[in-house]
């Protein structure tokens, strides 16, 4: 059946954009195509949202269900902290009714969430 997820994101500046990834989650990656590399993710999890008929992304000719891109973290405030250290721009922390969230910048003027769930999670620890 299903063995993982590949996520991609899409980038003016993907060089950018890939080294403060590979910087951020300190993972094992493997070669792609020239100047690219895939990177592994921590343990993941998904949810359904309901959201508009048109958040779509088009992608091999296919319109693929648009999808939003939070990575978890167990001290927000230490994490963005960590980020803020390595020079990545961090919005404000905000309180939610699901936990603690904020983006972090990429390069290339992306965002990417940031957020300390207060609920519980799929992950297994």
């Amino acid at each position: 059946m299903i063995s993982g997820a590949h996520l991609l994101l899409y980038s003016p500046d993907p060089d950018a954009d890939q080294a403060v990834l590979q910087r951020i989650l300190g993972a094992r990656s493997v070669p792609a195509e020239p100047g690219r590399i895939i990177m592994a993710l921590p343990p993941s999890e998904i949810a359904m949202h309901e959201g508009p008929a048109g958040f779509v992304q088009s992608h091999a000719g296919h319109d693929l269900r648009g999808l939003v891109l939070y990575l978890m973290c167990d001290d927000i405030r230490a994490a963005v902290d960590t980020l803020q250290a390595g020079g990545t721009r961090c919005a404000e922390i905000e309180e939610t009714e699901f936990g603690m969230k904020t983006t972090f910048m990429l390069p290339s003027g992306g965002e990417i969430g940031l957020y300390q769930p207060s609920h519980q999670t799929a992950i297994q620890r």
